[in-house]
Order: C-alpha cells, then sequence, then structure tokens
C-alpha cells in the first residue's frame, strides 16, 4: 500500500477556542470541524447528522470506512453510539491527525483506528470490505478531485458489502455538484438518493450497493437499541428528513 506524503506538503488547521466551543479552520471563511467543549460527542453541524441516516439502511453496521478525519465529529458520534461497530478513518493531513486529542478523538484501540494516507490510494488497494462509507474529505481548496473522481466512487462501491451503503458530503453549490452526483449514480446503478442540509452549503448523497430504489424503506421514531435517548434526539429530525427523500420520486 502507498506510503504517507510528508508532513510539509500539507497546510496545518488552526483551532479557535471559546468558552463553548473549538473549530478547526483552515481559513475564515469556512469552519472545518466544531466541537461543544461540554458535549465534545455531540454533532453541530446539519450535514453531519443528515449522514447518520445511514442508519435508515445499515441500524447496525459491523464496520464503517471513514474518509477524512477532521476534528472527529462523525468519527466520536459513531464510537460511542455504535458500540460493536468497527471504524476505521483515512486522513491524508498528519497536522489534522495531531489534534486528535485537542478534538477529544479516542485513541486507537481494538475497533477504531486513524490511518493517515490519501484515501483514494487505500481505497484502490485494500482488501478490506464495509457495511458504510463516509466520504467527508475537504481540503484548504475544497472538494479533493481525486475523492471525486469515477474511479474513486467506484472503488467505493467494490469495498462495500452487499447492502452497503455510501455516504458523500458534497458542497451544494459547487458548479461540479451535478457531475459528482451523477458519477456517484452512475457508480452506483441509480440506487442513490441527495439530501440538501437546509441553511447550509452542503447536500448529502446516499448510495446503496446490491439495493433497488424500488425497496421499501421503514422509519421508526423509536430509537435504536444501542443508542442514547440523547443521541437519538440529535439526529432522529434529520433521519426523517433522509427517510421523506427515499420517498420522494425525485431527487431531493
Amino acid at each position: 500500500m502507498p506510503h504517507p506524503t510528508p508532513d510539509d506538503d500539507f497546510e496545518k488547521p488552526i483551532v479557535h477556542e471559546t468558552a463553548l466551543s473549538k473549530s478547526m479552520v483552515f481559513s475564515d471563511i469556512d469552519i472545518q470541524s466544531r466541537m461543544s467543549v461540554a458535549r465534545p460527542d455531540e454533532l453541530q453541524f446539519e450535514y453531519t447528522r443528515l449522514m447518520m441516516g445511514v442508519l435508515l439502511f445499515h441500524p447496525q453496521p459491523k464496520s464503517i470506512l471513514m474518509v477524512g478525519l477532521g476534528g472527529g465529529s462523525l468519527a466520536k458520534f459513531c464510537y460511542k453510539n455504535l458500540p460493536h461497530t468497527h471504524i476505521t478513518v483515512v486522513e491524508i493531513n498528519p497536522h489534522v491527525i495531531a489534534l486528535r486529542q485537542s478534538f477529544c478523538i479516542p485513541d486507537d484501540d481494538a475497533r477504531f483506528q486513524v490511518l493517515q494516507m490519501d484515501a483514494a490510494d487505500f481505497m484502490a488497494h485494500t482488501e478490506q470490505t464495509f457495511d458504510v462509507v463516509m466520504v467527508d474529505g475537504f481540503d484548504p481548496q475544497g472538494m479533493p478531485e481525486q475523492l471525486c473522481s469515477p474511479q474513486f466512487y467506484s472503488d467505493c462501491r467494490r469495498v462495500l458489502n452487499s447492502g452497503g451503503v455510501a455516504v458523500a458530503n458534497l458542497h451544494r453549490f459547487s458548479a461540479y455538484r451535478d457531475v459528482y452526483v451523477d458519477r456517484m449514480e452512475s457508480a452506483f446503478d441509480g440506487a442513490l438518493w441527495v439530501v440538501n442540509a437546509p441553511g447550509t452549503t452542503n447536500c448529502v448523497v446516499f448510495a446503496m450497493h446490491d439495493f433497488s430504489k424500488d425497496t421499501k424503506i421503514t422509519y421508526s421514531k423509536h430509537k435504536p437499541a444501542h443508542m442514547s435517548d440523547e443521541a437519538w434526539a440529535q439526529i432522529s429530525p434529520s433521519v426523517a428528513r433522509v427517510f421523506l427523500a427515499t420517498q420522494a420520486p425525485a431527487q431531493v
């Protein structure tokens, strides 16, 4: 498998702190990640809560691959609330990984590991398979092309187990947004839904492996057995929004 790129090739993120929160940024325009100091496992952004809509399709995944660590919002939430799930995170920027303790990201253990490498290379070479792939990889310039290419999306499908789901955060107003959605739709044979995160510049794409859009998807207001009431209260409105998107005849 390819070796990591030297540290000097990557920009160092900046950490902004207040009494209530801690944020990771690469510029004054976009916040890469934000953490509540009092509740470090809480999902602060709506698009991350929408991404947890994967539980509609795969309520108890045994394995999750995450592309992009950032401040670890999704990694921390899944680690805490999916206690039987093995989580692998691939992050290319060593300076981001170096901040893991500052953002209360767990140490590596038997069911959680962070790898420093290019996720596109990892996807192309790994023989591991996963129930869920979560793609939220951005750099200071935006969405890296290698994480939006036709080959990358084909590899996302290849590493998924049958019935698995890939979920990707895209920039809603990017000039290439429709191109990326089309690439995902082609890679996954049309088993795909697009959900806009209200009041944000994000949209979240769900793509299924070995799944027909004609399959009936159900939604329950009752929380999953493994999840706390507090965690379910965070994500349930967003999961319901994803469910409504799956009921629509066209993309949302």
